[in-house]
């Protein structure tokens, strides 16, 4: 892609779109993706392990829930359609996700309690039951620091973060990490070479 990520701002790669399919907790999801956006072509394996590892929120889940990166969508439709009671904040730096995640929101039919957002736009004063995310390894370990350093802290009292991270790509040291800056973190489960963590105050 010449230098050029899923997370720049605004992709300059062709937008050449296409839909994916996906199963998760029994209900099949059909979203658009596009060039430019991460893991265009599929459900990522590290996302598909992380929706089908970790405990989704349920209909008495009233959040606000946090999908951090969000991508074109799919944690955010998942999320969103297994809370029916909760709003969903779909954040991420790439103008073209952004888009794709509102765009598969409406296509799933959970628009009205979607809120896509760029990073600097989520109100302040916003705290999270839920914080859901595959974050953005390859950006570098100082800025995937500070994007958690950012964000983690805006988890409710009582409230759950869920990451996947690749073991190859530094799985178990971001969970030191986290730990040293005292989160408490549990592995709740490994697939397919990603962990599962669960991050609580």
């Amino acid at each position: 892609m010449s230098g050029e990520h899923y997370f720049s701002v605004q992709p300059g790669t062709s937008p050449h779109r296409r839909d994916i399919e996906f199963s998760v907790a029994g209900r099949d999801y059909q979203l658009t993706t596009a060039g430019g956006v991460f893991s265009a072509d599929r459900l990522d394996p590290g996302t598909a392990v992380l929706l089908r590892k970790a405990d989704l929120p349920g209909p008495e889940t009233a959040g606000p829930l946090l999908d951090l990166g969000c991508g074109y969508g799919p944690i955010t439709c998942v999320l969103a359609t297994s809370a029916p009671a909760a709003t969903v904040w779909a954040v991420d730096v790439n103008e073209r996700a952004r888009e794709l995640a509102a765009e598969n929101a409406t296509r799933v039919d959970v628009a009205d309690r979607v809120r896509v957002s760029a990073p600097d736009d989520v109100p302040g004063d916003v705290m999270f039951a839920q914080l859901w995310s595959n974050p953005p390894i390859r950006v570098g370990k100082a800025e995937l620091h500070t994007m958690l350093l950012r964000w983690l802290p805006r988890l409710a009292p009582d409230g759950v973060a869920w990451l996947v991270v690749a073991r190859h790509l530094g799985g178990d040291s971001l969970q030191q990490w986290l730990i040293e800056q005292g989160w408490r973190v549990e592995r709740h489960a490994s697939q397919k070479g990603y962990r599962v963590f669960r991050v609580t105050h």
